[in-house]
């Protein structure tokens, strides 16, 4: 890469620096000599920077500079800019009478930039030379006195004073020197007196050029002056400088002046033919062509403003004598620049990607505009097309800094083009737009979110352990690790039923594994929390209520009531011979621990089939008599009652009861029944009414018994927890039967003889009392200690 590709990416080091730091419009000049030796101090930075020396070495002084070798540094101890590498003017500055390194001394903590100027003072290490050793020049024995000859200049690449400044011509008696310093030193042979070619045919002449450099050197051109005869005039331009102006970009063969000189001589002598002259490097021909018979001179190659704004022509008029003679011109064409440069926009990307919470203000790139065009034509404006949260702040002239100039939010848009148009004020203006795309970057500034916040799940009861009853589901809208969500459960603070022995929940997939079979009779539904947390720094997260419903399966068959017992057991009824159609023979009732359908019970009468005696109401379980006696009816009817539930499969449970018909009323005798104990026939009234007082005495004594173990209970809590149940006996008639801590009490009414009584040996899970509609006029309810120690109890109503 050339030292121009060098000097660009500093530029561009030192506009990033310049967009970060703050700006020092200040500069600080220096001077030193090309040549000087490495360590040679240029001055005290500390000093002019008016920092103390021990900041220099903490706020990282930093000298940049644009070439590609570095010629200075900077001493942090004693703050002293010195020579680091050999320094060339004219390797640096070529054609140039001023050269000057521009520096930049870079501060940190605060970040502060200082332009340093160091001009390079020329020394006189270039002697001038010629391009070639000699050089001949024919002049007619006929030249008059004072005639002029153009010499070859001398180049000498150093500059200012220690340039060509003067030219001597060896002591002869013929010429002398006549030296001119109109726009560049040149030097001329002035005839001082006529030459003879017949006393001297050939003069060697010496000419030595001197720069002014102190002590100065000087370079020899050796001049061979060939004395002609015949041809004694030479042509005359009209001016001797002329002057034109051209537009750059002019098309070929534009012409642009005509040059006229004149030669006093006649016929072939006076013939006049013109020519450029190549001076040093510079060729006239490859930009302009000049007509050798009229002088004219046109266009021939594209002039560009921004590369030469003005050329400087020399040109030979020569007649066609013999020897020919001939005289030097002149010409300056000046170029006119014309808007024929689009802007050029240079964009250096700082920060990318660009964090979603950037601060208004924040620097995302540098943008520089570059016009080649010179004036007006050169003069820049830069802005945005569109809307979008960004704008430029100009730093310097044609420096733009791209900052933050509203919110940013990746998750609405991850990435930005912004567009910026660069216009020149030329006429008509030229304008050019680049692009730059802007990436955000994700930052954690979304929590995970659930589509809703409670959940429900429903969960059919004898699932098998282990399986996904549910998979939760939280999006969170950030990228990467920010959005990689795990899950957990939160226990609902119930310590006698942690959710943690119920389901698992894993934290990568979301799955919900239960734990355990559930069971619709022991547990309908629980509560727990679930949180989704990121993997953000630092990580968010957020909750939702998962509620689990457990279905009912129909699991549990009928299960009938006393005072009848179920199938293997013998129950018997007495009805009256004289009893109407509809006599009331009995009442089956059954209860099933299921719910919904699958405890909806029907009432049958399966044995024997297609009897016309009895019926039972389905849904009643009521066994009435359909006609009266007749003689040729048996006396004793057995009855097989099957009782359905209304689940898919139906499970079902039989009770047989043995109905017998009696002569009259009188003969029908009251009865206790009570599970397990079978009933038994007596013919003697007063065996029943024995059984009943001493029934009556036992269930009053049982009943204190338990009044006093319950007082005993609550008083001091001896009581484990896993006690053996208990059957109590009130003196309402009632029953209740308890177990650990929880209760259940049957009720039936003193009118009758038939009341019944339910015992539950399996606990009730932990829910809300409910009220069961169960065989038409009875009711059932049932309660449980909940772990707050309110105690729930079950009981049975007969209406």
């Amino acid at each position: 890469m050339g030292s121009g590709g060098n000097r660009d990416i500093v530029w561009i080091y030192c506009l990033v620096v310049l967009c970060l730091s703050d700006w020092s419009a200040a500069q600080i000049s220096y001077s030193v000599s090309e040549e000087v030796d490495k360590g040679t101090v240029v001055g005290n930075l500390a000093k002019d920077l008016n920092v103390n020396v021990q900041e220099l070495d903490t706020r990282n002084l930093n000298i940049v500079s644009g070439y590609s070798k570095k010629y200075f540094e900077a001493n942090l101890k004693t703050g002293i800019l010195y020579v680091s590498d050999r320094i060339d003017r004219e390797q640096l500055c070529p054609n140039t009478i001023k050269c000057a390194l521009n520096l930049e001394a870079i501060l940190s903590n605060p970040m502060v930039l200082h332009r340093i100027e160091v001009v390079i003072v020329d020394i006189n290490d270039n002697a001038p030379a010629f391009v070639e050793k000699s050089y001949s020049l024919n002049i007619s024995e006929s030249s008059p006195t004072g005639d002029h000859f153009l010499l070859p200049l001398a180049i000498d690449t150093d500059a200012g004073s220690n340039s060509v400044k003067t030219y001597r011509l060896s002591p002869n008696e013929y010429f002398n020197l006549d030296v001119q310093s109109e726009q560049s030193v040149s030097a001329e042979l002035v005839l001082q007196k006529a030459v003879d070619r017949e006393k001297q045919s050939v003069i060697h002449l010496t000419l030595t050029a001197l720069d002014g450099g102190k002590p100065h050197t000087s370079g020899n051109l050796q001049i061979i002056v060939n004395v002609m005869d015949v041809n004694d005039n030479t042509p005359v331009f009209s001016q001797s400088l002329y002057k034109a102006r051209v537009t750059e970009n002019a098309p070929y063969q534009t012409s642009i002046l005509t040059t006229t000189a004149t030669d006093l001589d006649d016929g072939i002598n006076s013939e006049i033919v013109y020519s450029f002259i190549e001076r040093g490097n510079f060729n006239p021909e490859a930009f302009f062509a000049i007509n050798p018979d009229t002088g004219e001179i046109t266009v021939k190659g594209d002039l560009d403003y921004e590369e030469n704004t003005a050329y400087d022509i020399r040109i030979q008029a020569k007649d066609k004598g013999t020897p020919s003679r001939s005289v030097h011109g002149k010409v300056l064409v000046e170029v006119i620049d014309v808007n024929d440069n689009i802007p050029d926009i240079i964009i250096t990307s700082l920060m990318s990607p660009v964090k979603e919470d950037a601060e208004i203000g924040t620097v995302v790139a540098l943008v520089t505009v570059k016009d080649k065009d010179g004036g007006n034509n050169g003069l820049t404006s830069c802005k945005i097309v569109g809307s979008v949260p960004f704008k430029l702040k100009l730093n310097y002239k044609n420096y733009y800094s791209l900052i933050v100039d509203g919110p940013l939010d990746r998750e609405s848009a991850s990435e930005y083009n912004v567009t910026i148009l660069a216009s020149d004020e030329g006429t008509p203006p030229l304008s050019s737009t680049s692009m730059i795309t802007v990436h955000i970057s994700d930052v954690n500034d979304n929590a995970p979110r659930f589509s809703e916040p409670v959940i429900n799940v429903y969960v059919k009861e004898n699932s098998p352990v282990g399986a996904t009853i549910y998979t939760i589901t939280a999006v969170d809208p950030d990228i990467d690790g920010n959005a990689k969500v795990t899950y957990s459960s939160l226990d609902g603070g119930s310590k006698t039923f942690p959710v943690s022995s119920v389901v698992n929940i894993n934290s990568e997939t979301g799955d919900i594994v239960s734990l355990q079979s559930f069971n619709f009779e022991e547990l309908k539904t629980f509560q727990f929390k679930v949180r989704a947390t990121d993997s953000g720094v630092p990580p968010l997260s957020s909750n939702a209520t998962v509620n689990v419903f457990i279905l009912d399966e129909n699991d549990n068959s009928p299960g009938i009531l006393a005072p009848y017992s179920e199938h293997g057991s013998v129950n018997s009824e007495n009805i009256p011979y004289s009893a109407e159609a509809g006599y009331f023979v009995a009442k089956i009732r059954a209860v099933d621990a299921d719910s919904g359908y699958n405890a909806l019970l029907s009432y049958h009468i399966s044995e024997p089939k297609g009897t016309n005696l009895f019926r039972i109401g389905t849904s009643t379980g009521e066994i009435r008599t359909k006609r009266r006696m007749s003689d040729n009816d048996v006396k004793t009817h057995p009855l097989v009652v099957l009782v359905c539930d209304n689940g898919e499969p139906s499970l079902s449970a039989t009770v047989s009861i043995d109905v017998v018909v009696v002569e009259s009323t009188a003969d029908i005798q009251t009865q206790f029944r009570h599970v397990p104990i079978k009933e038994e026939s007596f013919s003697d009234l007063n065996l029943y009414l024995l059984i009943a007082i001493v029934s009556v005495s036992v269930i009053f004594l049982l009943s204190l018994i338990s009044l006093i173990a319950v007082k005993c209970h609550r008083t001091d809590g001896s009581f484990s927890r896993y006690s053996a149940p208990m059957i109590t006996t009130h003196p309402d008639g009632s029953w209740s039967y308890s177990k650990s801590t929880q209760q259940y009490d049957v009720c039936f009414s003193s009118d009758t003889l038939k009341s019944d009584v339910v015992v539950f040996p399996a606990p009730f899970p932990p829910v809300d009392a409910e009220l069961i509609s169960i065989n038409g006029g009875d009711t059932f309810s049932r309660t449980q200690t909940l772990p707050n120690k309110e105690k729930m109890s079950l009981s049975a109503h007969k209406v």
